[in-house]
């Protein structure tokens, strides 16, 4: 496996795992345990490694429709947390990360093989 893509997940991760601790402890002021920690890194990890995925089979499509997800999942997130008025926002921004992000990954799938169907009902993916 390329060297770059490793990177890419590990950055992804990394990512992740940061801006979620960010918006947690900062924005929301929260004290955070080791569970909220270990929670962080299993979806850090879990989104560097599709991330890595989606660019190792060349999804380019897919990649960049699921990094934008991501990238809008957060943004609500913060949102959430700094316009919370009714003391559910913190869970409602967790929540929309997960949820977008989910979508999100759903639509790279759904995408990916529409874009697989026509190819190879074009014949371009047709073995010689």
């Amino acid at each position: 496996m390329d060297s770059k893509l490793w990177k890419l997940g590990f950055f992804t991760a990394l990512t992740s795992f940061v801006l979620l601790i960010l918006g947690t402890r900062t924005i929301l002021g929260n004290q955070l345990e080791v569970k909220n920690y270990l929670t962080f890194a299993v979806f850090g990890l879990t989104v560097g490694m599709l991330a890595t995925l989606l660019r190792f089979y060349k999804m380019k499509a897919g990649f960049w429709i699921f990094m934008a997800s991501l990238a809008i999942g957060f943004a609500e997130m913060f949102r959430s947390f700094i316009m919370d008025k009714d003391g559910w926002g913190d869970a409602a921004g967790i929540l929309s990360l997960f949820i977008i992000t989910s979508f999100g990954f759903g639509i790279t799938l759904i995408v990916q093989a529409v874009k697989m169907l026509l190819s190879t009902t074009n014949g371009t993916n047709r073995p010689s």
